[in-house]
C-alpha cells in the first residue's frame, strides 16, 4: 500500500516518528478496530483513532442521541439528537477523515452475534457503561483471541487496562470474579460524571491501541491505572492473572459464552 500525497501530508506528524514513519501509518491505515459503543468512552477514542487513520472502525451501539448525552459524547452535536449514535458517530469520523471506512452494527451485543463481530477485527474497545456487556466482551475476546483496551468510568474517577489473552496477562474476571448485583452499581444518571472524566480514559484507550497497532512501546498489559480527577492523581496497580480464573485460570470452568443478564450495549457514560 502506496500512500497518497495528501495522506503523506495529512499524516506526515506520525511519519517523522521514528517509532511509525510511513510502515507504520501504512499499519494503521490496514489495520480494523471494533468499538463497542459510542457514548463517553467511544466519543474520543474513535476520534482520535479515525484521525490517526486506522482504516476500518467499527461501531456497536443500540441507542439514539439524547440531549443529556452532549456533555460527554463529544462525536455528537446539538443536531444529532435522536439520531441513531451509529449514524452520528460515523458522520462525525468521515467529516474528520474520509481515509477511514466506518462499518455500523445498530444492535445489541449478545452471545449470539459477538464472537461473529469480533472475528472481522484486529482489536476492539470497551466504551460500554454496564458490568454484562463487560464481562461479555472479554469472554468473546478470550475465545477469538483479541486484544480488549478496557476502560471505565464513575463520577470523578476512571480505571483503564489492556486485556490480551494468550500473553500471560491477567483477563477482566482475574480482576473482577464476579458481577456485582444490579441494585447495587448506579447508573450515570444516578450517579453523575464529570463530562471530561471519559474524555481522559478514552484517550488513554485509543493510545494504548494504537501502540498495540504500531508493535510499539509498553501497554497496560498486567497494570491498572486509576484516575482522580478531584485530587488529579495516577495510580498504576499490577495486576496478574489468576490462577483461579474460571476463564483462564490453570483449571477452568468456563468454556463458552455464559448468559449474561441484560445483554445490553449502552453507552449512557
Amino acid at each position: 500500500m502506496k500512500l497518497t500525497e495528501q495522506q503523506v501530508n495529512r499524516y506526515s506528524r506520525h511519519i517523522v516518528l521514528p517509532e511509525v514513519g510511513g510502515k507504520g501509518q501504512r499499519k494503521l491505515l490496514e489495520s480494523r478496530v471494533l468499538c463497542i459503543g459510542a457514548g463517553g468512552l467511544g466519543s474520543p477514542a474513535l476520534l482520535y483513532l479515525a484521525a490517526a487513520g486506522v482504516g476500518t472502525l467499527g461501531i456497536v451501539d443500540s441507542d439514539n442521541v439524547d440531549l443529556s448525552n452532549l456533555q460527554r459524547q463529544i462525536i455528537h452535536s446539538a443536531q444529532s439528537v435522536n439520531m441513531a449514535k451509529t449514524e452520528s458517530a460515523k458522520s462525525t469520523i468521515q467529516g474528520l477523515n474520509p481515509d477511514v471506512n466506518v462499518h455500523i452494527h445498530q444492535m445489541r451485543l449478545t452471545r449470539d452475534n459477538v464472537l461473529d463481530l469480533f472475528s472481522d477485527y484486529d482489536a476492539v474497545l470497551d466504551g460500554s457503561d454496564n458490568f454484562p456487556t463487560r464481562y461479555l466482551m472479554n469472554d468473546a475476546c478470550f475465545f477469538t483471541r483479541k486484544p480488549l483496551f478496557f476502560g471505565s468510568v464513575f463520577r470523578f474517577e476512571g480505571q483503564a487496562s489492556v486485556f490480551m489473552p494468550g500473553q500471560n496477562g491477567p483477563c477482566y474476571r482475574c480482576i473482577y470474579p464476579e458481577m456485582p448485583p444490579a441494585d447495587l452499581v448506579p447508573s450515570c444518571q444516578e450517579a453523575g460524571i464529570l463530562g471530561a472524566v471519559p474524555g481522559i480514559i478514552g484517550l488513554i484507550q485509543a493510545t494504548e491501541c494504537l501502540k498495540f497497532l504500531l508493535g510499539i512501546g509498553s501497554s497496560l498489559l498486567g497494570r491498572l491505572l486509576i484516575y482522580d480527577a478531584l485530587p488529579m492523581t495516577f495510580n498504576m496497580l499490577t495486576i496478574r492473572q489468576d490462577p483461579n480464573c474460571l476463564l483462564c485460570g490453570n483449571q477452568p470452568t468456563i468454556h463458552q459464552l455464559q448468559q449474561y443478564d441484560q445483554e445490553v450495549c449502552e453507552t449512557g457514560q
